[in-house]
């Protein structure tokens, strides 16, 4: 597990972009992160990665690594390999830990075996999944990015999908569709999320006026305490740093579900972790600050070892 902390931060270079399907909201999360660090004062440059990730981040000249990409190569472990390899110290979740999230499936089956209730999975044949209605998503991939809700065998095979193996399906959850962010180890206020469509896809996420949210969720005291208490425990079990996001529904009547943790959650004015931070008094300047000051390394070599 990564150390909590570091001493000073140097030159930061906020990596963004990427070249995941969520390409244009990275940019979006990366230069509100770099306008909020340079406010500060901190040598920060923003550093939009495209083909040639290593000789980008050398010719940066940078100390530190703010991580503000989402979804493949940015979310998964591997930018936190590379910068593992270079031995520049970044923020958030390390190598485990992010690689771990973004399996969603293998994620679940670890929260389970801690006694953590997640979305009932359904198994998918060459067939498409043996039941109806699902939710349909891909195994790795963040942003709501390809979330389907199907009713029908008809409509799986309107998707044309050949891969069954990239994909995973869920029993739909009716409830209030709630998020706890993580900071620093402590749960901010829960977010509700009320999508007018009903199902909060990529469109709800990043359409101004798409979805109502409400902070916190509108949900009794001790529903609320337990949604933090649900996501502070799932974010330890998985060893995820910085400030993860846990997204969850709360049946009537019943317990909260867990359906994913994110590890590199958006920070663009309509992202759901600046507006926890809000409710909590941290203004969107402190929180990057406080995310940057939580950036480390996970392996540190052994006297002797190269």
């Amino acid at each position: 597990m990564k150390p909590a902390t570091m001493a000073s931060p140097g030159r930061v270079g906020v990596l963004m972009g990427g070249t995941s399907s969520e390409r244009e909201i990275s940019l979006l999360s990366g230069k509100a992160v770099l306008n909020a660090l340079q406010g500060l004062g901190v040598d920060a440059v923003g550093i939009d990665l495209t083909d040639n990730w290593p000789a980008q981040i050398r010719h940066a000249d940078i100390q530190t690594a703010f991580i503000a990409l989402h979804g493949t190569l940015g979310e998964d472990g591997c930018i936190q390999g590379l910068l593992e390899i270079m031995r520049i110290p970044y923020t958030g979740s390390g190598v485990t830990a992010s690689a771990l999230c973004m399996h969603k499936e293998l994620c679940k089956q670890v929260l389970n075996k801690a006694g953590l209730a997640c979305a009932t999975s359904i198994p998918i044949s060459k067939d498409g999944p043996i039941r109806y209605p699902v939710i349909l998503k891909p195994v790795a991939e963040g942003s709501s990015v390809g979330l389907h809700y199907l009713t029908n065998k008809q409509e799986w095979l309107e998707l044309h999908i050949t891969d069954t193996d990239a994909w995973m399906a869920e029993m739909p959850v009716k409830g209030v569709e709630v998020n706890v962010s993580v900071l620093a180890g402590q749960a901010l206020p829960v977010v509700e999320v009320a999508p007018h469509s009903g199902v909060y896809d990529f469109a709800s996420k990043y359409t101004a006026g798409a979805t109502d949210y409400f902070c916190p969720a509108r949900l009794p005291a001790e529903t609320l305490g337990t949604c933090m208490d649900r996501a502070m425990r799932a974010v330890t079990i998985c060893r995820c740093l910085g400030a993860p996001r846990v997204d969850l529904i709360v049946p009537d009547g019943g317990e909260p579900v867990i359906l994913e943790i994110n590890t590199i959650p958006g920070m663009t004015e309509t992202s759901l972790l600046p507006k926890a931070a809000a409710k909590a008094g941290i203004a969107f300047d402190e929180l990057c600050r406080r995310i940057l000051m939580q950036a480390s390394l996970e392996y540190t070599p052994h006297k002797g070892e190269v």
